[in-house]
């Protein structure tokens, strides 16, 4: 399966999400934010963590209007699957891909660590294959997901939230919120199932040497989808 990256002005971990495709048994290509079209055989496309250029005025608020967003939109709406991490998350909420939006942490720091994350919905290409808890790194200063009422009710009714904070015994408390999230929402996903956002990087935590390899499930479960969506044309 062959996986692009878009690449923005600050983008940070596009290497790392590059790393990550390659490793789990996809093949990885880069693709520059000033592209028209992303690559024809691509099965999925990550928008990566980093530093939206223009973030000065709102994160993503500038990069959404990135000529490649044209062309992310189309294939998104044409079943495609998209992963936006961190600073892509934000871009997809500034594009209308994903509701809500995120803004500065509630303590005005930028925060760095690992974190807990409980799954919330399995039933989806890029979760099919993780169970328990997830220790996955953060690294943001404005990852505070929020949404009007009626929206995230319609999120948590129709299990759209993917990923929420948690503790040790799988609690979604203050405690463990790290950066004020409505509800400890970490991650959504759109109502076709196809778009997610997430805070947390799934990229850095995929070997025992970063600490965690809980978040090669994510690309395990890409694997795990692609195979299915085979076998079921055989």
């Amino acid at each position: 399966m062959k996986i692009g990256v878009i690449t923005f002005p600050g983008s940070n971990c596009d290497a790392d999400a590059r790393y990550a495709a390659t490793v789990s048994g996809h093949q990885a290509v880069q693709v520059w934010h000033k592209d028209e079209a992303i690559p024809s055989d691509a099965e999925v496309i990550i928008l990566p963590g980093g530093f939206s250029y223009g973030d000065y005025l709102r994160t993503g608020a500038i990069a959404r209007f990135s000529p490649i967003m044209k062309d992310v939109k189309r294939f998104a709406s044409e079943g495609g699957l998209v992963i936006g991490i961190c600073n892509g998350f934000q871009i997809l909420c500034e594009s209308g891909l994903l509701p809500g939006a995120l803004i500065r942490n509630e303590n005005l720091q930028f925060v760095c660590r690992d974190v807990l994350l409980r799954v919330e919905n399995t039933n989806t290409p890029f979760t099919s294959a993780c169970h328990g808890l997830m220790r996955i790194p953060i690294a943001h200063g404005e990852g505070r997901y929020i949404a009007p009422p009626e929206v995230l009710e319609r999120l948590e009714a129709q299990h759209q939230v993917v990923f929420r904070y948690v503790n040790e015994l799988g609690e979604a408390t203050k405690d463990s919120n790290p950066n004020g999230s409505i509800n400890n929402i970490a991650g959504i996903i759109n109502e076709a199932g196809n778009v997610i956002g997430m805070m947390p990087h799934p990229e850095r935590a995929i070997e025992p040497v970063l600490g965690s390899s809980d978040g090669m499930v994510v690309f395990e479960s890409l694997t795990m989808h692609v195979q299915r969506a085979i076998e079921s044309t055989t």
